[in-house]
């Protein structure tokens, strides 16, 4: 299986789609978002045949899942994405130079934009409304565990840009094995950039192998460190909120890291969490402080495999520190440079934490629930990149733009 020819295909209808007008690409992104609603019994059909081969106790379950409400958010999602003002053609710097030439810088889309994810069927709504709406063309690349979702909803988007008259390989949903993800990684003569979401084995595996620009994404190892000047009754519903709110996704807590002082508040920090059944690998000191407090069968000794863990599921760690110090140097290690939270009334203590955690989100007395690309207002959002290069946080339209330089002269020669 050679793949050249889509890939191609893909890359020869990016350069019609420059031909689109934003009110155009508007129009086709409200209809798909109708269409999403209108085809729910189909993508939800679909989406049974995926769920169908899946342990509803993995992890992946959870990101895997459509539900009528869910595909209701991802109409909204388009929506949003449709009113947002373009980012194409827009002048970002402009000057005259003492020869009289007349510079322009001027956001473009890249190009052609390759995604790599796995059990996530919402990604390919996402992906194609954020693409179209900044020009450019996109090339999916689902797993297999999502194969069947993945399939009715691109099925549908081509269906809809059919009616419009516009070239369907503006998205192009490549097979779901190995060899796939090998071409698409070596396809630098047709791709511009590739974007990976998922586990951080994947995104390791997509940037050791690939020889195409990739931004990283998604792979969220998160801390909240609950101060010794922390006010209790912010920190539980935070800590309860960024653990429980959805634990399969990059942005949910996975270790708690609490100051010595405050030991005694544990029990109460982690009450919420009894709700859920959030299981707790606490190290010596919050293990004592829980002891009898806590849910037995839900409270277990930490080892160090749990800190640095990404547990996507209902589990997270607890470390006991010294000091905001010590704190920091937890984050340092274990970190994943996505998010981080501290909880504090203290404000030498926020400032520090915010000016010395390296991560694409820090948050003073909020749960890094909130690193989303719709809760920032960006609309949807193609990834949350954890790298420094180009992009960092939440990536929506603007970061999956790049620019060119216009030189306008009236025959001006350089010496």
């Amino acid at each position: 299986m050679n793949l050249n020819d889509t890939f191609a295909a893909v890359q020869d209808a990016g350069r019609e789609l420059l031909a689109l007008d934003d009110a155009a690409i508007n129009r086709i992104l409200l209809a798909v978002a109708d269409a999403a609603l209108q085809e729910t019994d189909y993508i939800l059909a679909e989406n049974r045949k995926d769920l169908d081969r899946m342990d509803p106790a993995n992890p992946k379950y959870d990101r895997l899942k459509l539900t009528a409400e869910r595909l209701q958010g991802i109409a909204a999602d388009t929506r949003n994405v449709a009113g947002l003002p373009s980012p194409l053609g827009r002048t970002l710097k402009e000057s005259t130079l003492p020869n009289g030439l007349r510079l322009k810088r001027v956001s473009v889309p890249f190009g052609v934009i390759g995604i790599i994810y796995e059990a996530r069927p919402n990604v390919s709504f996402d992906v194609f409304s954020l693409c179209l709406k900044s020009g450019n063309a996109c090339i999916l690349k689902g797993g297999s565990d999502a194969d069947c979702s993945n399939r009715a909803i691109v099925d549908v988007i081509h269906r809809v840009l059919g009616r419009f008259g516009v070239n369907p390989h503006i998205v192009e949903l490549l097979p779901a094995d190995r060899e796939a993800t090998a071409q698409l990684l070596h396809a630098d003569r047709y791709v511009d950039l590739l974007i990976p979401r998922g586990s951080g084995s994947l995104i390791n595996f997509v940037r050791q192998n690939a020889t195409i620009p990739v931004i990283e994404t998604g792979a969220g190892i998160c801390h909240t460190y609950f101060d010794r000047y922390g006010d209790l009754a912010k920190g539980a519903p935070i800590v309860n909120n960024a653990k429980t709110r959805r634990v399969s996704v990059c942005n949910a807590l996975d270790c708690l890291i609490v100051d010595a002082s405050r030991l005694a508040d544990l029990p109460r920090l982690c009450a919420p969490l009894q709700e859920s059944r959030v299981v707790i690998c606490a190290d010596g000191p919050a293990y004592a402080a829980l002891d009898g407090h806590y849910p037995a069968p839900l409270l277990q000794p930490a080892t160090d495999e749990d800190f640095g863990t990404e547990f996507l599921d209902y589990k997270m760690a607890v470390k006991t520190v010294g000091s905001i110090d010590e704190a920091l140097a937890h984050i340092r290690r274990y970190g994943s440079r996505h998010s981080e939270c501290i909880v504090t009334e203290n404000k030498e203590h926020a400032a520090r934490f915010c000016r010395d955690v390296d991560a694409a989100c820090v948050y003073v007395n909020a749960p890094t629930s909130f690193t989303d690309g719709a809760q920032f207002g960006l609309g949807a959002e193609i990834g949350i990149s954890t790298q420094k290069l180009h992009a960092r946080g939440p990536m929506a339209l603007e970061e999956i733009t790049t620019y060119k330089w216009i030189v306008e002269g009236e025959g001006q020669i350089r010496k």
